[in-house]
This record gives structure tokens, sequence and C-alpha cells, in this order.
């Protein structure tokens, strides 16, 4: 079991758990198909898992496993999870293996933790999409909206607090949070194929910035495990 962690936004991280496998276990997935086998990767093995990624050959990185552990702000959260469970009815992937567990405040009542962007990090609308963001707001904004923001969320604290001091289920009390910037933890178990197409899909420029800085720890703490793999199918 490993213990790499990156720190993400303000109290985020994502930690790679556990590996199954490494860029041989690609290559001897495809090699089998020859009844053959090797011990240590070579650069045969890289040029075969080149063309595998090259040619979308893309069951044999579906031998492979990454687990990470994953406290993101639930509109992170939920982003991910549209796109997990989008994915595993794609051909594109293939992969139904993918597994998914998620803190839930019916059972836990720990400190909530919120997502609060500084003065500097709230951004305007698009100029040209109906989505997205644009440039950063001006100084007096942000500063109001941080503010406002912070005064919100510790109001909301002293309700659900006060809730669950008179007995109020913690199912119930947690109606009091506001959602979208809370911190949630899961549990992300997926193939290397799921994994970068999650890393394609969630790098590109225009996906919101908050879920792009979650792709790269993903991306950085992959990229140590499956070196050859990660710089073929990420593109």
């Amino acid at each position: 079991m490993t213990t790499e962690i990156l720190k993400v936004l303000d109290n985020g991280y994502v930690r790679l758990v556990d590996v199954l496998g490494s860029d041989l276990t690609v290559a001897n997935a495809a090699r089998v198909s020859y009844a053959k086998e090797s011990f240590e990767l070579t650069d045969k093995d890289i040029r075969l898992i080149k063309f595998l990624a090259r040619e979308g050959h893309t069951s044999p990185f579906r031998h492979a496993m990454l687990q990470f552990e994953v406290f993101a702000p639930l509109m992170v959260a939920r982003q991910w999870w549209k796109y997990v469970i989008g994915s595993t009815h794609q051909e594109a992937t293939g992969d139904s293996m993918e597994a998914w567990n998620e803190s839930s405040r019916r059972y836990i009542t720990e400190e909530p933790v919120f997502y609060r962007p500084q003065p500097n990090e709230w951004r305007g609308k698009p100029e040209n999409s109906k989505q997205g963001s644009g440039d950063p707001v001006v100084e007096k904004l942000g500063l109001y909206y941080t503010q406002s923001l912070n005064d919100l969320i510790n109001k909301a604290e002293r309700l659900y607090e006060a809730a669950i001091e008179d007995g109020i289920c913690a199912e119930q009390a947690r109606l009091f949070l506001p959602s979208y910037g809370m911190y949630v933890r899961w549990y992300w178990t997926a193939s290397l194929q799921s994994v970068c197409h999650f890393l394609n899909q969630r790098l590109e420029h225009d996906a919101q910035k908050e879920i792009q800085d979650f792709a790269k720890a993903v991306y950085y703490l992959a990229k140590q495990r499956f070196p050859v793999s990660i710089e073929e199918l990420i593109k």
C-alpha cells in the first residue's frame, strides 16, 4: 500500500492508495496471445505499448489498476462521478470494473470542511460560451464574494451543530450545510485505461479549473507508476 499524496486547492488532496501492475503488465497482457511473457521491461515492450496505444488496442491497458483516495469539493466529486458512470457505457473505454465508495453524512458527523476561494480566485463568465469561466473578476468583487461565502458557511455550520446537539439525526441535520463547496472523501478504483480516459477529458482547457487541478494530481501520481503507458495514452 502506498502513501503518495498531493495537495489540491485549499484543503483537498489526491492519494495513490494502491496499484496493480506496471507498464510490463500491459505488454504481457498483449503478448499472452502468443503464449509469451517478458520479465523485465525492454525496448521491445515499449514499442509494443506504443503500438497498442496508437492503434487503439485498449484491452491490455485494462489489466492494470489504480486506487485513489480523493478529498474534494462536492462540485468536483459530482463531475467526476458523472464521468465514471458515463465511461462504463462507452465503447471507447470498454471498462465496467470501476469502483467508487464515498463518505456519507448520514453516518458521520466530523467537522465539515468547505472550499473557500480566495478573493483573487473568483472567475467571471466566459465571453463566448454558456458554461465554464473566464478571466478573474476585479479584486473588490472577489473580496465581497469571499466574505459573503464565509458568512454563509459560518451560519450554516452553527445551524448544523445546533441541530445535532438538539438531537436531530445526522441525515437531516446535513440539510443546513452548503453542499457544492463541502469537501467529501471517496475511494476510486479504475483500470489504467479508464484513468487515462478521465485524464484526457479533465485535463482539457475547457474543463472546470478545480477538476483540472485534481486531474493534474492524478496524472502526476499515475505517471510515476506507468510512465510509458501514460505518455502514450494521454494526448
